[in-house]
């Protein structure tokens, strides 16, 4: 089973939904785990519930969204890889410096001890200035793989950078041969 977690990254969410979809038509299994945030905020871009209720009916399974619930995740639940799609740069800050706030947090420490794939798609404003450390820190650790990523407006938001969403699936396939993809940035 691949646990598939998702942060709070709003105006990616149809992108990372759009993922899931073909995760699930390859036949994956799939665990669905939540940020706090993301199973209970409304957006301008749709409401919590909704959401839920599209993220449920795919993966056949209830949401995994408090972090009593994600931390079983490790060791005593295993999961073959964790994909984290969208990963803000809240979550990825935190997991470089060992905080497990959220339930997708500690889905992250808990399937890391298992040294088993963690997938991370990232979309934040300020991977090109505050986070890149923790990109730096994260690529050194073992099991852990970025989706490539690229800037998705260079003039008007020149610190951001945002997965290629559609290079979710062979990141996935390449982690699970224990391969980087080594064009991280496109």
């Amino acid at each position: 089973m691949i646990g598939f977690a998702m942060c709070g990254s709003y105006c990616t969410h149809a992108e990372a939904l759009r993922q899931l979809r073909c995760l699930i038509e390859a036949g994956e299994s799939v665990l669905p785990i939540m940020s706090e945030n993301v199973y209970t905020t409304d957006t301008r871009f749709g409401t919590a519930r909704a959401l839920c209720e599209q993220v449920e009916t795919l993966c056949g399974r209830p949401i995994v969204h408090t972090v009593t619930g994600a931390e079983p995740l490790g060791p005593m639940t295993p999961l073959e890889a964790l994909l984290i799609c969208p990963c803000t740069g809240n979550t990825l800050a935190c997991m470089a410096n060992g905080i497990t706030d959220t339930a997708v947090k500690m889905a992250a420490k808990a399937h890391l001890r298992t040294d088993r794939p963690l997938i991370i798609a990232l979309a934040t404003n300020d991977a090109l200035s505050a986070n890149l450390p923790n990109i730096g820190t994260m690529l050194c650790r073992r099991s852990v793989y970025f989706v490539p990523m690229r800037q998705d407006d260079p003039e008007g938001k020149p610190h951001s950078l945002v997965a290629c969403f559609d290079m979710v699936l062979p990141t996935l396939a390449a982690a699970r041969r224990g391969e980087r993809i080594h064009k991280l940035f496109l």
